[in-house]
Parts: C-alpha cells; sequence; structure tokens
C-alpha cells in the first residue's frame, strides 16, 4: 500500500486514528528516549498505524525482545505485517482491550501508545488504562501521544506518576506523557 493510499485510509478513519497525519521522526525519537530498551523483553505498542513508532522502537530495542502491535484496523495491519516480517514481532488485528489474552501471564517492560484516549468511549479507556498499569512490570512505564495536556488527569486516575515532554517538530505538535507507579 503507498503512502498516499496509508493516508487516505488514515483521514477515512480518524475517529479511530485520532491523527491528522503519522507520527514524525522527532516525535518517535522523542518518545522512544523515554525508555531503555536494551534491556526490555517485552515491549506493546497500541496504535501502529504506519509503523513509525514501530520502527522506531525495533530500531532501539534488543533483538531478543519480544514487541507485540495492536492494531485495530486491518489495512494497517497488512502493512506492517509486510514491512516487519520479523520472528520477534508480531502484528495483532485486534484492540488494545484485549492485551491480556496475548501475554500468557507475563509482564511488560514497555508500552508505547498513540491511541486516541480524547476519542473513544469512556469504558474503553478505562479498561486499557487499567489493564495497561496491571500488565506492567516493576519499573515499566506506560508512554503516550497526545495533543492535549489535559489528558495529564485521565493518566493520573490510572498512574502515580506522570512526566511529560513536548515536541513542536509534529504536525500537530504533540506531548508525550511517560506514566509510572512507583
Amino acid at each position: 500500500m503507498s503512502k498516499s493510499n496509508l493516508l487516505l485510509e488514515l483521514y477515512s478513519n480518524l475517529s479511530t486514528t485520532g491523527a491528522v497525519t503519522f507520527s514524525s521522526k522527532a516525535l518517535v525519537s522523542k518518545m522512544v528516549s523515554h525508555a531503555d530498551l536494551s534491556h526490555a523483553k517485552l515491549i506493546i505498542e497500541m496504535g501502529g498505524g504506519d509503523g513509525s513508532i514501530t520502527q522506531g522502537i525495533i530500531d532501539k530495542m534488543n533483538p531478543d525482545a519480544e514487541l507485540l502491535v495492536f492494531e485495530i484496523n486491518s489495512s494497517f495491519c497488512k502493512v506492517m505485517e509486510d514491512q516487519f516480517d520479523l520472528k520477534n514481532v508480531k502484528i495483532i488485528n485486534d484492540s488494545a482491550e484485549n492485551l491480556e489474552q496475548y501475554l500468557d501471564g507475563r509482564k511488560v517492560d514497555y508500552i508505547f501508545s498513540s491511541l486516541p484516549f480524547s476519542l473513544m468511549p469512556k469504558n474503553s479507556t478505562d479498561a486499557i488504562l487499567r489493564i495497561s498499569n496491571h500488565s506492567l512490570s516493576k519499573g515499566g512505564a506506560f508512554i503516550q501521544i497526545c495533543y492535549s495536556y489535559l489528558l495529564k488527569s485521565l493518566f493520573k486516575k490510572y498512574f502515580n506518576k506522570v512526566e511529560v515532554s513536548f515536541t513542536m517538530k509534529n504536525f500537530p505538535p504533540a506531548f508525550v506523557m511517560m506514566c509510572k507507579d512507583e
């Protein structure tokens, strides 16, 4: 699928993608800089989209680590399956609400998310954030891209500590929220 077809798919599904364009390299770099992926064993990405964040994670993660990428759009999944044909990367065409079904009791070191929580139903948002917190290993982090600082209060309901950084080098400019329980 061409980049223009991916953008058409993105615009056709704004209510589930929550974005007007894909994440910039600067935003991906900012997001991944909040994690020490060299020691991570299990990493989750929620909302794989075009794979730009996925690529940023793969570039920094240990070759022995496993990456599970959740994406509800089957067209995006097909593109990522072709792009990331790696034995330690699994593209999952399912909602992040079902995360625990894929963990086999394991804990996650990092969860990277670009889910549009401000557009999602409250029950889905609550379920995903509750499951994310429960699934993190001790010292693990939930790292979220968002376009509104106001979402910090939502994440504070589920995580004790929320650190915020910002980048202008994205359209639109974006916040990265690193959420932890300490």
